[in-house]
């Protein structure tokens, strides 16, 4: 990350530390209220996923986030068990690793609930870029690996404007072109737009309204 295209996204940040503080602060506080309003959901879910198949409630992946340090991520699982060994580890439009309930449950970004927890450790924070796995991380360009900055995040404008990036990636699979070329040289380079934009412009204002514009 000691490049110059990485610095002067540091330098933009390093101007907004106080508005940093009330980020992490933002998350903590939040994240505890969440936790406690939906713990009811987080019952149903946990039980509705345990008796449709068989696997953990949890799909645990190792993820990257702020410094490029990694951590494993919480979702509630929406594939079969093994879904890693027999598949890309991107999501495809009637994927057929998908479960009954876990459609449902993706359809209404139920199953990333349990990052509530991500955050509360520090690994993610509720605005911020997607983790990715390593794999794609190694495919980011020096301006890119700027989004290492911060913590990753639950949602953002590219998590908002990308929701169905899996009926991207199955329109051009359908052409012959494969799930990871496609992932890598499309999508990713589109959605790290708003990323790095994301950090130009970055206040705890704007963190409040994507989260709102998110849950609309």
């Amino acid at each position: 990350m000691r490049n110059e295209e990485v610095k002067k996204y540091y330098d933009i940040l390093d101007k907004k530390r106080f508005n940093l503080i009330l980020k992490r602060f933002f998350d903590i506080v939040i994240s505890v209220l969440l936790f406690i309003i939906l713990s009811p959901i987080f019952l149903v879910l946990a039980i509705w996923i345990k008796t449709d198949s068989s696997g953990p409630i949890f799909y645990r992946q190792e993820r990257v986030t702020q410094y490029g340090r990694t951590f494993r991520i919480y979702k509630f699982r929406t594939m079969v068990s093994n879904a890693d060994q027999i598949g890309s580890l991107v999501t495809t439009q009637y994927d057929s690793r998908i479960t009954k309930v876990g459609e449902k449950i993706r359809k209404c970004r139920l199953d990333e609930i349990p990052q509530l927890i991500n955050i509360l450790t520090g690994d993610m924070s509720f605005v911020g870029t997607r983790p990715e796995v390593q794999k794609y991380v190694d495919a980011y360009t020096d301006e890119m690996k700027a989004t290492l900055l911060l913590p990753a995040g639950v949602t953002s404008l590219a998590s908002i404007n990308y929701k169905n990036e899996d009926e991207i990636i199955s329109k051009c699979v359908d052409k012959g072109y494969s799930i990871d070329l496609v992932y890598i040289e499309k999508v990713l380079p589109e959605k790290m737009k708003y990323n790095l934009d994301y950090f130009k412009t970055y206040n705890i204002l704007k963190d409040i309204k994507l989260c709102m514009k998110t849950v609309l």
